[in-house]
């Protein structure tokens, strides 16, 4: 059986984004997956790191974070609200992130979320990056919620493409970099100045996209053949 892990980043019960989440579980289950959670907000998450991540330093002088995520990690003192992150990733072969759009990127307590659970070593390091990368095998997509008009994003939109410009650094940069397979994401546009019944049918839309995850397009991810032993360009 499958497992698929929501990932949420709303504060509120109520919120569209919170609906959002809500239809694609449902969506989800019905096609036979077991559904796991992580709701930032509600579990009150910690997205800022600290040596407090550390039951022991390595290196007691000088804090290099990345390092001493591979050493607590391997040694069993990572803190334990991160080991019980990347616990449900690694059960998962579907990561699904839910959240509104803020400043160009994802809340800051999905950032931090990244921050702190995507250790080095585990996750990431070295030549172990894109198809490379420790999540390897494992499928990840997103869908968000903003308040602009669809056709404020592209090339001659005023803020440029979206998902491939502004969001680049979350689908390549992050879930294209740890090595899962990234689907293009499910984007509500303009959704705080909609009347309910259009949210309605946003959601209608949000459920058969998940329907028929599958078939949608892929993110496109450097290949690792096409680049040397330093990453320069073959």
């Amino acid at each position: 059986m499958l497992t698929a892990l929501l990932v949420h980043a709303h504060s509120e019960s109520d919120s569209f984004v919170t609906a959002m989440r809500d239809r694609i579980a449902q969506t989800l289950a019905g096609q036979g997956y077991t559904i796991t959670h992580s709701d930032l907000y509600a579990m009150n998450f910690n997205p800022v790191l600290s040596p407090a991540d550390f039951g022991q330093r390595s290196a007691p002088d000088h804090l290099v974070y990345a390092l001493e995520q591979r050493h607590n990690f391997e040694n069993g003192t990572l803190a334990t609200d991160i080991v019980t992150e990347i616990e449900k990733i690694r059960a998962a072969d579907l990561i699904v992130l839910t959240f509104p759009l803020f400043w160009f990127g994802v809340p800051a307590i999905m950032k931090g979320w990244f921050d702190r659970v995507f250790i080095s070593g585990t996750f990431y390091g070295g030549k172990t990056i894109y198809g490379r990368g420790g999540m390897a095998g494992k499928k990840a997509c997103a869908a968000f919620s903003l308040g602009g008009r669809e056709d404020m994003f592209g090339e001659r939109g005023i803020h440029g493409p979206l998902v491939h410009g502004m969001m680049r650094h979350l689908f390549q940069g992050t879930l294209g970099y740890i090595g899962t397979d990234v689907i293009e994401p499910f984007v509500a546009h303009n959704v705080p100045y909609q009347p309910l019944e259009v949210r309605s049918g946003c959601l209608d839309e949000l459920a058969e996209y998940f329907s028929d995850l599958d078939n949608h397009p892929r993110i496109p991810i450097p290949d690792l053949d096409k680049f040397g032993p330093r990453f320069e360009p073959l």
